[in-house]
């Protein structure tokens, strides 16, 4: 039991981190424009908290550090949504462009929401 839950830690962590490389890949195909920009870092930050506030959460000294930290990371992928939203709902991008950003994303929201409800119900 142990070794499939460090297994699926590891797993997650690379998870996050291609994550954010995807996203720094996407930021680089934006349109040249100011909106795009603005946007498009917002996203960049939201989604590289993503997998940095993680990794912190997996070092986490005690039970209260994991679920703050976690907590950062439930609240960054779901700004992380909401920013590729836009992106789509503004026309800045075409959403077959970004869809897989927006269903990893959501998928990212929905594990780290339910590791925060677990931790807060121990």
């Amino acid at each position: 039991m142990e070794i499939d839950k460090i297994e699926f830690i590891e797993a997650f962590k690379t998870r996050t981190k291609k994550f954010v490389v995807e996203n720094i890949r996407f930021y680089q195909t934006l349109p040249k424009t100011e909106e795009a920009r603005i946007i498009g870092k917002q996203l960049l930050r939201s989604s590289s908290s993503v997998g940095a506030n993680y990794r912190a959460a997996c070092r986490g000294r005690s039970k209260a550090e994991f679920f703050s930290k976690i907590s950062i990371v439930v609240e960054e992928a779901d700004e992380s949504v909401f920013w590729i939203e836009v992106l789509t709902e503004a026309e800045i991008v075409p959403q077959q462009k970004i869809i897989h950003l927006l269903k990893e994303a959501k998928e990212i929201l929905a594990i780290v929401s339910k590791a925060r409800k677990t931790a807060s119900n121990r």
